[in-house]
């Protein structure tokens, strides 16, 4: 929602946005979530 990573990633791989962002909250509680995701919010190329 913010910068569009889960969604990103949803369409990738072809599964529902609501279970990437799911992913991204447990790991998030592990500490490796929010370092993932600034690091996929810098590869991950802008839409168009």
């Amino acid at each position: 929602m913010i910068a569009g990573v889960c969604a990103a990633l949803a369409a990738r791989f072809g599964v529902p946005k609501a279970l990437v962002r799911i992913g991204f909250v447990l790991f998030g509680l592990f500490g490796v979530g929010e370092l993932a995701y600034i690091a996929l919010w810098i590869i991950i190329p802008k839409e168009k």
